[in-house]
Formats: C-alpha cells, structure tokens, sequence
C-alpha cells in the first residue's frame, strides 16, 4: 500500500478570472506564484501548494475550502484587512468584533472569502 504520510499537500480552489485570483494570492495574501498557464495559477505557501484552476463558471461552497494556521490571528487580520480582505459573520456564532470565532478547544478561527466567492481561513491554535 502507498503511503501519503511523507507527501506534500496540493489544494485546489477555482476561479473564474485567474488574472485577478493571481493578484490576489500573491499581491494580497503574500504568497508565491510559481506558475501561471491559461488553465491555473499555482501558487506556494508554507509546504503546500495551491492550484488555482480556471473554470467557466463557479457556484461557491458555503463552507471552508482552504485555510492557513497562524501564529497571531489578530495581527493577521488587520494586516489582511489593511491590504482590502473583509472578514465574514455568521449568524448564530459568537464572534468578536473582527469576526473571530473561538471554539470549544480555544483554537480562534476566522473566515474571509477570496474573490470568486471560495471562504478562506484563519486558524490560530491554543499553544
């Protein structure tokens, strides 16, 4: 049996301009594009890497697609929130000001969307 442990990670999210998703990972959220074709723009952060795949069209998830852990979870949104990144609200969850949810571990958790309309995270776990 083949064995993913030791295997680097490759998400996948869509978009329906991969120009403005390009600025957007790169200019925005900082991280490396290392390829750019007609059909995707990859991108690299951390030890993962992130395919951002045309598509014609595209319906968002209601859910989290893709996130990031980090250390300062405050720090990282308004910096974030500084270069335009709005942070969502959900009805019937208690979060702060900035839109910080924190669960039942202490893990404090933060979604933001992409420009396609894909929720992206924060997560900053209790040390």
């Amino acid at each position: 049996m083949a064995s993913l442990t030791k295997a680097d990670v490759v998400a996948f999210v869509s978009s329906t301009d991969l120009e403005r998703s390009r600025r957007f990972f790169d200019e925005v959220l900082g991280l490396s594009i290392v390829e750019m074709t007609p059909f995707a723009c990859v991108a690299r952060g951390g030890n993962a890497t992130i395919r951002i795949t045309a598509v014609e069209r595209f319906v968002p998830q209601p859910f989290t697609v893709l996130g990031w852990t980090v250390d300062d979870i405050a720090d990282t949104i308004a910096e974030l929130t500084g270069l335009g990144v709005r942070f969502l609200r959900y009805d019937g969850m208690d979060q702060s000001i900035d839109g910080v949810w924190t669960s039942p571990s202490g893990a404090k958790i933060a979604w933001f969307p992409d420009p396609d309309g894909n929720v992206l995270s924060l997560t900053e776990f209790v040390r």
